[in-house]
């Protein structure tokens, strides 16, 4: 690149930077003001190699011509005019003063904001971005709002951070899953597509969010491809070997599941999620032995996994030891205080099991720690229905319908009890605004399953076949679909048809195909010494003769159900103690959340759709 005219016979001398007074090799800044200093370390970085003959600021008093000067390449800077040159510096018995341009910097610099996200434009380079600790806080910022539903101003803070830091992928993590959580797949997919971009594909969280977002979209082959480029990225990202392995399983691929699973830990190392996902297959296999030690593995890998504790106590729920869950629900609790799903399947628990009042009791704690979530009012509401009044139950399924209008069990559950209670206009109404916010997932089939049933108790013969039709093509594998479709044609005489569907159940069936063999090349992956885990899952030893172990806590007054005694858990004094909840006042809680609900929600009929009247049946077919 020319910098000089053609006019120019020779280019002008390299005046140096420094007076001759100075040692150009050790240059030294203690004469410089403040403002000085930092305005010569924004400069460019000026060097024999590219800048052969033009200094960055002249300090001779042969000041070049206005012509010539504006054929000098010079240093521009945004939201600022510079003047066309610059006055040399007096010196003054080595203290430097300040010139006029230097002066005017420093009133400027005292006005600019510390942030200012919208002003100057960082095309050229020339402006410093803003410190690091700004990205920090601002992704904190927005996932407050986002947790406050607040997601516009979120979506505003995340756009900023990506303009600023595009090869952070925190930013574009972020904001894909809160353009998730409004149903803007298709938004959230190019930010994730554009995310993988910036960052040249070494962010595997951006790969595993994209997979995960693909998965929910019924794109398989794609999330599998997605979660293979998580992997690669970094093989010790445990999130993508367990996401990729819950997508094998839903698609029934158990034995590739587990290679998966054990690949994520011979990378990645212990880790609860694997182990408890691996425990689920065990349990499923009923090799229960095996499944409570992965258990025991996933709570010392994490002793504060909610999750593990949980699906460890529903273990036990399955095999009846009631003392035993009821003990792990416990640990689940304190290890999780405020976790809507602890509470939730606790009091559930309790409640099946005959401990009405300790089951409503837990529902409540549930709910009051965690006022937003419907599903606590959904199952309080089928409690109340069954032990109470259906006039009550009303009242907390309108209240959790007001808090997430778009939750579809809550519809379901409300339009279900009201067929119970001979409303059937009202329980189709109640079916029909369920289908309206999503006629594909798998709560949609069940509807369409419930409401076949409802049209098949009532007459409707025709529109019942329909129903449960549309139902199968949603979740073809719904056992309970097929037998009622079966016991219809039946109930009609039409034998011959009932058998056919009965055939077809079987024949699109998935089978999932499981065995034992697998351990032996699971241990070796997770450990070489397997003697003593063989010793720990009695693989050398007969089942048979091995006692049953379901917890060692549990072994004492194994026959007693109440919930305090044995335990050494005070529900009672934890509450108040660990959430500062006073246990005599959550009726009053209930009330009182159930006012500021009825605030933010003004239609008092929310299962009426918006523009619609009525809703055609589905014409689909097998």
């Amino acid at each position: 690149m020319r910098l000089f005219s053609a006019s120019s016979s020779s280019p002008k001398p390299h005046f140096p930077l420094f007076s001759p007074s100075q040692n150009p090799k050790k240059p030294s800044f203690k004469s410089l003001p403040p403002f000085k200093t930092r305005l010569f370390r924004s400069l460019p970085t000026c060097s024999a190699t590219n800048s052969p003959s033009v200094p960055v600021l002249d300090q001779e008093t042969d000041q070049p011509d206005k012509d010539s000067f504006k054929k000098v390449l010079v240093v521009r800077r945004p939201v600022m005019d510079v003047p066309g040159e610059e006055e040399e510096d007096d010196r003054n018995d080595g203290v430097s003063k300040p010139s006029g341009i230097d002066a005017g910097l420093e009133k400027f610099a005292k006005k600019m904001p510390i942030f200012e996200p919208e002003r100057g434009d960082f095309s050229g380079g020339a402006q410093e971005k803003p410190l690091a600790v700004n990205l920090d806080l601002a992704l904190y910022k927005a996932r407050v709002l986002a947790r406050k539903f607040r997601y516009d101003e979120a979506e505003t803070i995340l756009k900023k951070c990506i303009y600023y830091w595009p090869e952070d992928g925190r930013s574009y993590v972020a904001l894909g899953k809160i353009l998730s959580k409004q149903s803007k797949k298709a938004e959230a997919r190019a930010v994730y597509e554009r995310g993988s971009q910036a960052t040249q594909g070494e962010n595997p969280y951006i790969w595993q969010c994209w997979a995960v977002l693909e998965n929910k979209m019924g794109n398989i082959r794609r999330a599998r491809e997605l979660f293979d480029a998580a992997t690669v990225a970094d093989k010790r990202h445990i999130a993508a070997w367990h996401g990729w392995a819950v997508l094998e399983l839903k698609q029934g691929n158990v034995k590739k599941a587990r290679h998966l699973l054990a690949k994520g830990l011979k990378f990645c190392g212990g880790n609860e999620y694997v182990y408890q996902t691996l425990a689920l297959l065990e349990a499923k296999a009923n090799r229960y032995e095996q499944a409570r030690y992965l258990f025991r593995q996933a709570t010392k890998c994490n002793p504060k996994s909610c999750a593990s504790w949980l699906a460890w106590a529903q273990l036990e729920v399955q095999q009846e030891n009631n003392r035993a869950a009821r003990l792990l629900f416990e640990k689940a609790v304190q290890a999780s205080p405020k976790n809507r799903f602890a509470w939730h399947v606790w009091g559930v628990f309790e409640a099946n099991i005959g401990n009405v009042d300790v089951g409503r009791k837990l529902l409540k704690i549930g709910h009051a720690l965690n006022p937003r979530d419907p599903v606590l009012l959904q199952s309080l509401a089928l409690l109340e229905y069954k032990h109470s009044t259906a006039n009550l139950a009303r009242v907390l399924f309108r209240r959790a319908s007001e808090l997430d209008p778009r939750h579809q069990p809550v519809w379901i559950a409300w339009g279900w009890m009201e067929w119970k209670e001979g409303n059937t206009s009202t329980a189709r109404e109640l079916y029909q605004r369920a289908l309206s916010i999503d006629s594909t997932t798998e709560s949609a089939a069940r509807c369409l399953q419930a409401w076949g049933v409802l049209e098949q108790r009532a007459g409707n013969l025709s529109a019942a076949r329909r129903l449960f039709r549309s139902s199968l093509n949603i979740n073809s594998q719904s056992y309970v679909t097929w037998m009622t479709w079966a016991a219809l044609e039946e109930d009609q005489g039409n034998s011959v048809r009932a058998e056919e569907i009965r055939n077809l159940y079987f024949q699109q069936r998935t089978e999932v195909v499981d065995d034992a063999s697998w351990v032996m090349g699971f241990l070796d992956v997770i450990d070489p010494a397997l003697d003593s885990i063989k010793r720990l899952l009695n693989l050398d030893q007969d089942p048979s003769k091995k006692a049953k172990e379901p917890l060692k806590d549990a072994e004492a007054n194994e026959n007693d159900d109440d919930i305090g005694n044995g335990s050494g858990f005070n529900l009672d004094a934890f509450i108040k103690d660990a959430l500062s909840l006073d246990p005599s006042k959550l009726d009053e809680l209930m009330e009182n959340s159930g006012n500021l609900s009825s605030k933010r929600v003004k239609s008092p009929r929310m299962w009426k759709s918006q523009g619609r009247t009525t809703m055609t049946l589905p014409r689909l077919s097998i």
